[in-house]
């Protein structure tokens, strides 16, 4: 392992001749880079008292795109050499065609930095690192003799990032990455069930290896998998339906965030198009995507085409105001790239994605909510879902979810799924809470095979009219 920079221009290709090769690739058309990587990553897991899992995985490559109106050509290798970007250049440029684009103006430059340049690999040594989840096995067990077995996962890692523009502009990156994930199986009666809790962003290990952050992700997954224990199978009907603050954010993100993405607006895929300016949401939903958040998962200093990362309003005081953007469809649309142009590595083209997306808080208290709630469902926690972007009709499991009968927060129930759409979900929010959260930091979002780190968050809310799936018979 190395901590040596990733510096492909001093090491692997002469600059000259490799903006000499993009300038080719890209002449007549309308944008276009080359995005070099290097990325280090390892994960150690002890899985019921055994190291399962120590995994060291070291790659490098680079991704060469010419873009001509809706087409783009792009070519990638693992190899960064001149000969290779030869090549791709060859492929990159068969979008171009006969040429007679203008190239689009170049991202704007900065010096913001929103996490920091240590690698995070290096922050304790190996036999540390299996110390650690060897004491937070025990320390799980030690909780509750109902603990029948534990799962505690470590992954550090680091992207560096070299952005090179056929107008000469240079943009680097270098992106650090960790998450510590505690789960736990509980016993009683023959009856087993499970809870998980973890946290990480973009900073060192030592947060997540606090002892008092991982004593309380322990608890924590231990608080869920007891919760489950005790579960009833959930009811089964049209109810209104309290969301909890923070994790459940990633209802907003799949069902809302999505369909805010440039690329489904301009192919008028999504169920938001054509909207911008009218009303979409209840007053009061003021919905952004911030990829400037210090530390967060989501966050980027630039994105995966150089723009830097930014703090963007997507839906204000209910209204639709903005879309979710790359260079390539913000161009198409005669608007401005948003800083969320991203790619899951060098192989992948990048297109619209969110970063940090979430709900700005309200003015009612949480017990406020739930007290007003008759007979309906107070959901905590989300496990899987699924979304269809044309109409943003979703289907979300629940992890954690309690029976409210006039008010009162009563058993927590098994087998919970909310079923409903996007655009109506909105409309249909009653009353927001002040108690905004976000969520700890292991969230990935996966679009048209690509995945990338994000995070979501929410205040707790009341939302009127949504189907409940239940287990009860």
């Amino acid at each position: 392992m190395t901590d040596a920079p990733f510096r492909p221009f001093e090491t692997h290709l002469d600059e000259a001749a490799t903006l000499a090769i993009l300038r080719a690739a890209t002449a007549g058309a309308d944008d276009g880079e080359l995005f070099l990587e290097r990325r280090r990553s390892e994960r150690l897991v002890l899985d019921d008292g055994r190291v399962k899992t120590a995994s060291y995985d070291a790659s490098e490559g680079f991704g060469l795109r010419a873009v001509r109106g809706e087409v783009a050509g792009y070519a990638h290798a693992t190899e960064i050499s001149e000969q290779s970007l030869r090549r791709a250049a060859e492929t990159a440029r068969l979008a171009v065609g006969d040429g007679g684009g203008a190239l689009a103006a170049p991202p704007p430059g900065t010096n913001r930095r929103l996490y920091g340049d240590q690698d995070p690999m290096l922050d304790a040594a190996f036999p540390v690192k299996i110390d650690l989840l060897r004491e937070i096995d025990a320390y799980a067990r030690a909780l509750d003799p109902r603990v029948v077995q534990v799962s505690a996962s470590l992954a550090a890692g680091v992207q560096e990032v070299e952005i090179l523009r056929p107008e000469g502009l240079r943009v680097s990156d270098f992106r650090p990455m960790v998450q510590l994930y505690i789960s736990v199986i509980v016993e009683q009666g023959g009856r087993r069930e499970s809870g998980g809790h973890g946290s990480g962003g973009r900073h060192g290990l030592a947060l997540v290896m606090d002892r008092g952050r991982w004593q309380a992700a322990a608890q924590e997954a231990l608080r869920i998998a007891l919760v489950n224990l005790d579960a009833e199978p959930a009811p089964a009907g049209m109810m209104d339906v309290v969301l909890g603050p923070g994790w459940p954010g990633i209802l907003l993100h799949e069902a809302v965030g999505h369909g805010l993405e440039g690329d489904f607006n301009r192919k008028k895929t999504s169920a938001f198009s054509g909207l911008m300016g009218e009303r979409v949401a209840a007053p009061g939903v003021t919905v952004l995507d911030d990829g400037t958040m210090p530390d967060r998962r989501g966050s980027i200093t630039v994105d995966d085409e150089g723009t830097p990362g930014a703090r963007n309003v997507l839906i204000e005081d209910g209204i639709l105001v903005g879309y979710l953007q790359d260079r390539q469809n913000a161009r198409l649309m005669g608007v401005a790239p948003t800083g969320n142009g991203r790619r899951q590595s060098h192989a992948h083209i990048p297109m619209p994605r969110m970063t940090n997306t979430y709900m700005l808080a309200g003015t009612v208290a949480p017990a406020d909510l739930l007290a007003g709630l008759k007979d309906g469902i107070y959901a905590v926690g989300f496990g899987g879902g699924q979304v269809d972007i044309t109409n943003g009709k979703f289907v979300f499991s629940c992890t954690e979810a309690y029976r409210v009968q006039n008010g009162k927060v009563g058993a927590p129930v098994k087998g919970a799924t909310l079923i409903g759409d996007g655009p109506t979900s909105l409309r249909h929010i009653r009353a927001i809470g002040n108690d905004l959260a976000l969520d700890p930091g292991i969230g990935n979002c996966g679009k048209a095979g690509q995945w990338v780190p994000v995070g979501v968050g929410q205040p707790s809310m009341l939302i009127g009219g949504l189907t409940v799936g239940g287990s009860a018979t």
